[in-house]
């Protein structure tokens, strides 16, 4: 592990020295991650991408990409963009990466089960805003709004997410 990475501890993210609070999955952690299943998978994670709502902040880094309403996330194991960013029209089920909660407003996208996904293997494990402290995802790292941009803004290509057992 280096100081760069993002190691997930029990209830909690540890980067650059500071250790913040945050959520997990509602079913805890495993290393057999399937759809669905609410799990935050173990492992080491690389972050590929980043994505924020320009309506409701200013760009983070260089490299943060804006969202729109036309786009999506495949959740789809049976569809061929399956854990791939899309945009509508989009037939196949999905998650919409705009949305009227707060949730997505900044994204921090991982590789898990990516670019060539294995169908039902698990889709978007993301590091994102959490509802509230201790509420569970359906799988990502969620933390606090000022925690996730302060991490956001100090993010290097070699960063990695460490999903602890």
């Amino acid at each position: 592990m280096t100081p760069n990475d993002l190691v997930v501890l029990r209830a909690s993210i540890r980067f650059r020295g500071r250790q913040f609070p945050c959520s997990i999955g509602r079913a805890g952690r495993t290393t057999n991650k399937r759809e669905g299943d609410g799990a935050t998978p173990v492992g080491i994670h690389s972050f590929v991408g980043m994505l924020y709502r320009p309506d409701r902040m200013a760009r983070p880094t260089d490299w943060a990409i804006p969202i729109g309403p036309g786009d999506l996330w495949s959740d789809d194991p049976t569809d061929q963009d399956y854990n791939l960013m899309v945009r509508t029209p989009y037939e196949g089920r999905h998650e919409k990466l705009w949305r009227a909660d707060p949730l997505y407003d900044l994204v921090l996208l991982t590789n898990w089960n990516w670019p060539y996904a294995t169908r039902g293997k698990g889709s978007a494990i993301f590091v994102h805003r959490w509802r509230k402290p201790g509420h569970p995802t359906e799988g990502c790292v969620a933390l606090a709004p000022e925690h996730l941009l302060w991490i956001a803004q100090r993010l290097s290509y070699q960063t990695r997410l460490i999903v602890q057992p």
